[in-house]
């Protein structure tokens, strides 16, 4: 694998990001990986290299890049911790990371390693809306794009993302949690009635854990707080273990 730390210049400054892709010939579609809101750890350039293990230029961007270094230690994790990351998640708007979004998207361009053409866009938790609001923003840049327990989708405010979802042109994949404390009841049914209905497109809610996610990797389940990841990466999620499989474009 080829991996190393970049800077992207943005409107608002130099952002911090992690790059990788495949140590081969040739170049790379690219993926931006949006966040959850404990921020850029090992957990997550570990989950960009899996990525780009399957043929991807994966961006990794520190979207907390505006308030400084901000580094949450999860073996030693306290709860002081708690109300410091919600003010760094709260710190954010869909306006800062549409206009941030410009200049991945920019430095995703001028790499000689990423396959000129659609771009695709994972975002976790937090970065839900920031995922659907950039594939709306970004009509004809995003081919497809993923938000895995999102939140904020559905909002009551004026910038909410699903009021955005008829001007998405590419792919949309929404995975949401059986029980889910941040995730209203009246989002997946307000979501599933603003996604536009397209010949040979159906759409879904696919729920396989019995209880939701608050982020990737050291985050543990909600009913299950000390339960770690599995030897493969993935969460081990023990007797009542299920599949969750979502496709990845490419």
């Amino acid at each position: 694998m080829i991996e190393r730390d970049v800077k992207v210049t943005g409107r608002s400054g130099a952002i911090p990001s992690f790059a990788v892709c495949p140590d081969a010939p040739g170049a790379f579609p690219g993926i931006v990986l949006y966040m959850d809101a404990p921020g850029i750890r090992e957990e997550l350039r570990n989950l960009a290299r899996r990525i780009a293990k399957h043929g991807y230029f994966c961006l990794l961007p520190d979207m907390y890049y505006r308030i400084g270094t901000l580094r949450f230690d999860f073996v030693r994790r306290a709860e002081g911790m708690r109300p410091t990351m919600f003010a760094a998640m709260n710190s954010l708007t869909n306006a800062l990371v549409t206009e941030d979004t410009a200049a991945w998207l920019g430095f995703l361009d001028a790499q000689d390693k990423v396959r000129p053409g659609g771009i695709g866009c994972i975002g976790y938790c937090m970065s839900g809306r920031y995922v659907t609001t950039v594939a709306a923003r970004f009509p004809n840049r995003f081919a497809a794009s993923a938000s895995l327990y999102g939140v904020g989708i559905v909002t009551n405010a004026e910038d909410s993302p699903h009021l955005l979802i008829d001007r998405i042109k590419g792919e949309m994949y929404f995975g949401f949690a059986e029980t889910d404390e941040h995730v209203p009841a009246n989002v997946i049914p307000t979501l599933k009635s603003a996604l536009p209905v397209r010949a040979g497109e159906r759409t879904r809610d696919h729920r396989p854990w019995r209880k939701g996610l608050r982020c990737v990797g050291d985050c543990r389940r909600r009913d299950h707080p000390h339960r770690p990841l599995g030897d493969d990466g993935r969460y081990d999620r023990g007797p009542d273990r299920g599949s969750a499989d979502a496709r990845i474009w490419r």
